[in-house]
């Protein structure tokens, strides 16, 4: 049965429940009414006419004048009009007997006075009649009302409980199925393609049911011809990560471990064991290196790990994975696209490059000391050219020592910044701390360029502030830093222009800064200028070094647990400085 003529049915019960209890409601009351009309009207017509006899006779003396006599008559023809009761009409007769003596004159006084008894006893008579009638019947009306309460009480709780078993059943006949529907939706949402739904109705309910049933019988087919495909992909992508050599751990959103390779294992000495599924954090407890891979701002930092009795080294690189959000409300489909699914942390074994380096800074030092020895001689030799007791030099070739003497100072400063980066790399630059004014290490830098400013005519102007505090640093390596800042300040600068040094005091901090006013330096290399061998492009007029000198300057001052950096502006001129903790007082 459909669930429209279900519905009609339903409502045309109801239409019809209420119309059976309207009447018999109708219907009793009008039983009521016309049990109440009779004792309201007959009845009381009767006895009215008797108290209307009554007043004539009790209003004249006898015998009664002919006016009088017509009015008895009219009132007692309606009462014989109006006989209603059982005895009413055997006394009516009896009253118009004696009435007849009352009305006719020249009778002895005796007989009037028995005919007025007579009259008034049938009078009394009649009105006894119908007052026993009156309460007959107000008896009767008063059942027939405890009655029709009493019937219309209980068609009304008939009626009640039907309306309420429908209101209970009813709603919950549309409702039970749509409730199976939505549960079956939802399990179909969570993935459980086996949920059916049992509606044997035959309505559109059962039609709903069986479509859904179809569709979660199509889906389980094709989650089932997925799932080999998934579960292959998947073993292939396991067999790929387990045969790196990188380390590498996979969690997921929870931080539960999805996958560790054997170099993973190897390296974090966990050996058979299986820790899939595991927590990370509870993991990572009872071992450092793996607490130290996990822990937050890692990424990109460096371990020297011992493996297999060798030392190795290894960078971390970590990737946040998202994966499409399949749960997204229409709202907000377009501001999330996304949801984290977890991490993967991967150690690249860097050993190789390590030691290719290691190889390339012992050859740059080897080699800057086996070059200064003879650049040394060089310069003796050119020095003692230069001594006219040894012999006097024409033009051209005191040009020529010049250039020479030129070229071999730009060697020996290219040799020495490569010895000090081989110390750097290695490991083997040994610091001297002490607590200085920072003003001295100004006043030393100053002095190493004085000559190089005097050549240019180049004004080195000193501002500082009152008050400032000692640094805790290496002073010749700082010292070295102004030089070089100083020294390229310098040979960027046109003649006869102007140099600024300037030191300012912060909370517990200290900067030393140089400006120039040169031409400044590109944006697009500013980032890049304190890499090693990286030299800015120049028009020729100016000779460039080795690319060396400001990347050693910020080793030297993050050494000392200070910051490097510069400020630029294409045809404003640069400043370079650098910060270093103050000495407590």
């Amino acid at each position: 049965m459909k669930i429209k003529t279900k519905l009609r049915i339903g409502f045309g019960f109801l239409f019809a429940v209420v119309l059976f209890f309207g009447a018999l409601s109708l219907f009793y009351i009008n039983e009521i009414a016309k049990s109440s009309r009779v004792i309201l009207k007959d009845n009381y017509e009767s006895l009215r006419y008797v108290r209307e006899m009554r007043k004539i006779l009790d209003a004249n003396v006898f015998p009664l004048q002919q006016k009088e006599i017509d009015a008895f008559k009219t009132h007692l023809t309606k009462e014989e009009a109006n006989i209603t009761e059982p005895g009413e009409k055997h006394a009516v007769k009896k009253l118009t007997q004696a009435f007849v003596i009352l009305g006719t004159p020249g009778k002895p006084a005796q007989n009037y006075v028995d005919a007025l008894m007579q009259v008034r006893s049938v009078l009394l008579e009649i009105e006894d009649v119908n007052m026993q009638a009156i309460v007959k019947k107000n008896d009767a009306a008063q059942a027939s009302v405890k009655k029709t309460s009493l019937l219309l009480g209980l068609a009304g709780t008939f009626t009640f409980l039907v309306l309420f078993s429908f209101s209970v059943n009813f709603p919950t006949f549309i409702s039970e199925p749509l409730r199976k529907l939505q549960e079956g939706i939802a399990e179909i949402s969570r993935q459980n393609y086996s949920a059916r739904l049992d509606l044997p109705q035959n309505d559109e309910f059962a039609e709903v049911a069986s479509a859904f049933n179809s569709m979660a019988t199509r889906l389980k087919e094709w989650e089932n011809s997925n799932l080999a495909n998934v579960l292959s992909d998947k073993r292939r992508i396991e067999a790929i990560i387990e045969q790196m050599t990188d380390a590498i751990i996979g969690i997921d959103e929870k931080r539960e471990v999805l996958f560790l390779n054997s170099s993973a294992k190897d390296i974090l000495n966990l050996g058979s064991k299986q820790p899939e599924g595991e927590n990370i954090d509870d993991l990572s407890k009872g071992n450092d290196l793996l607490k130290s891979i996990v822990e937050q701002h890692a990424d990109g930092k460096t371990f020297k790990i011992v493996v297999d009795g060798k030392e190795s080294h290894f960078r971390l690189e970590t990737r946040e994975i998202s994966v499409p959000n399949m749960n997204l409300q229409s709202s907000e489909a377009l501001a999330v696209a996304s949801k984290p699914a977890g991490k993967v942390y991967i150690l690249e074994n860097i050993t190789e490059f390590k030691e290719r380096d290691l190889a390339k800074t012992n050859f740059i030092a080897t080699i800057s000391h086996e070059l200064k020895t003879p650049i040394s001689s060089i310069k003796m030799s050119l020095k003692l050219l230069n001594d006219e007791r040894v012999g006097k030099l024409n033009t051209e070739q005191q040009q020529l020592m010049e250039h020479i003497g030129e070229d071999s100072a730009r060697l020996l400063k290219i040799t020495s910044e490569l010895l000090e980066l081989s110390q750097v790399e290695t490991g083997n630059i040994q610091l001297n701390y002490v607590p200085a004014k920072p003003i001295q290490i100004v006043n030393y830098a100053v002095d190493a360029v004085k000559f190089q400013a005097g050549q240019k005519q180049v004004e080195i102007e000193v501002k500082s502030d009152a008050d400032m505090p000692k640094v805790q640093v290496d002073v010749e390596k700082t010292a070295w830093v102004l030089v070089n800042f100083l020294s390229n300040a310098l040979r960027y600068s046109s003649e006869k222009s102007k140099v600024v040094i300037e030191l300012k005091k912060y909370a517990g901090r200290v900067e030393f800064s140089v400006k120039d006013f040169g031409k400044g330096i590109d944006e697009q290399f500013q980032k890049r200028l304190f890499d090693r061998y990286f030299q800015v492009p120049t028009d020729g007029q100016n000779k460039s070094g080795s690319g060396l000198g400001l990347a050693i300057s910020k080793d030297f001052i993050e050494v000392q647990q200070g910051k490097i950096g510069l400020e630029s502006a294409l045809g404003e001129g640069s400043r370079f400085f650098f910060i270093l903790p103050a000495v407590e007082a």
